[in-house]
């Protein structure tokens, strides 16, 4: 496994790639096929909180989903440890959900409401849109500073479901194999999840 470990507004010292090093060579029982592991600290991103001074991000990337984890303290070392903690939290729980997989379905089938309300049902009034330093704002805001896009085959729900748990995340959106919908998967209590379906109107 490739580790590369970078610095931005801080000095990364041998020192700290060595504890990188060391620590993330333990991921293996939790991961199989990782190809690359990332490991970035930036400073200065919470001058007003000193407890969140510096933010640490480790990235794993091989033939499966991507997995990152992050977290904030006033030393790159202990957001470090707090990041890997994290991030090891998330393989386990992706590890004992695919080893339940069939509980969780039955479980999903039970707690999801069939008659819940699809967004592409809702009618939602006319919004006015204007442009502001060249970003779109809807009404009186909040301004879109931040687009993302990616490519993505479609999945099955349980891949989707991997994959959510795996990038630390709530919810996940993907195209769903079987019907080809825009879908979204998402966290409801304990190991309970939902899934949206959207069907496009013409």
């Amino acid at each position: 496994m490739d580790i590369v470990v970078q610095g931005r507004h801080c000095q990364i010292n041998d020192n700290f790639r060595q504890l990188v090093a060391g620590r993330l060579a333990g991921l293996d029982k939790f991961a199989d096929r990782v190809i690359r592991a990332e490991v970035l600290a930036t400073a200065g991103e919470g001058r007003r909180q000193p407890d969140q001074a510096v933010r640490v991000e480790i990235t794993l990337i091989g033939k499966g989903p991507v997995v990152r984890a992050e977290a904030v303290a006033d030393d790159k070392t202990i957001a470090f440890e707090r990041a890997l903690d994290r991030l090891k939290a998330q393989l386990r729980k992706a590890a004992d959900r695919r080893r339940d997989h069939n509980h969780n379905l039955r479980s999903m089938s039970k707690t999801f409401d069939q008659t819940e309300a699809s967004p592409a049902q809702a009618v939602a009034a006319p919004v006015p849109v204007r442009t502001m330093a060249g970003l779109e704002v809807q009404g009186d805001g909040p301004l879109v500073v931040r687009e993302k896009h990616f490519a993505s085959a479609p999945l099955t729900l349980a891949q989707a479901l991997d994959e959510m748990e795996l990038v630390g995340h709530d919810f996940f959106l993907f195209v769903d194999q079987a019907t080809a919908k825009p879908s979204v998967v998402y966290r409801r209590k304990a190991y309970d999840y939902g899934v949206i379906h959207l069907t496009v109107i013409d």
